[in-house]
């Protein structure tokens, strides 16, 4: 999947916080410790360094969602970084995203902690987010 393939999935799963574009993908994965794992229809890009991974972005397009792509993107992702030597996970979410919170609630991961008003909105409103975690 290209950069712009991802882009425009992110486009239309994102407004807050505001979407990647393909460079900003693009510059993610120049890092010596970035992944990306995709299917047809979704992506994952995470990063794994001194024994801790990041899921620094899920998205999968909004009609192909509630069919496992998500949960197996998640799967993956645990698996990689363990592979990469981390021993534990941890991502930010919106507090406002349950369908997400439900997913990786279901793959082990914890409320760690509360950044509040971490996300504005293209309104300008603010929202917190939610810093969860996962023993690998």
């Amino acid at each position: 999947m290209t950069a712009a393939e991802m882009a425009a999935i992110h486009a239309a799963c994102f407004v807050t916080p505001r979407p990647w574009s393909a460079a900003d993908i693009t510059a993610t994965l120049d890092s010596a410790f970035a992944f990306v794992l995709s299917e047809p229809q979704g992506f994952l890009i995470g990063r794994a360094v001194a024994g801790e991974a990041e899921l620094l972005t899920l998205a999968v397009a909004p009609e192909a969602r509630n069919r496992g792509i998500g949960g197996r993107l998640v799967a993956a992702f645990l698996a990689e970084a363990m592979a990469r030597g981390a021993e534990s996970a941890f991502l930010e979410v919106s507090a406002a995203n349950l369908p997400a919170r439900r997913l990786y609630a279901a793959k082990g991961f914890e409320l760690q902690g509360k950044r509040r008003a971490y996300y504005q909105t293209p309104e300008g409103d603010r929202l917190d987010a939610l810093v969860l975690t996962c023993r690998l």
